[in-house]
């Protein structure tokens, strides 16, 4: 369960930051499917959202028990 979460939290990491770079530089889009998870409008504060779950659900995935 812990290898699933830290997968997760890692795509979710570099999706939300991948998000965050195209929307302040432009045309930048390696994980196209964020945006499927962003509501329009909202992109901003989607792609911190996510980018902060990431390391929310990496951050147990960390640990040792």
């Amino acid at each position: 369960m812990k290898t699933l979460l830290g997968y997760l939290g890692f795509v979710l990491i570099l999706g939300g930051a991948t998000g965050l770079l195209s929307d302040r530089i432009g045309g930048f889009r390696l994980f196209g499917f964020v945006r499927l998870l962003v509501p329009d409008g909202h992109e901003t504060a989607g792609y911190a959202t996510l980018l902060v779950l990431g390391v929310l659900l990496a951050i147990p995935a960390a640990r040792r028990g």
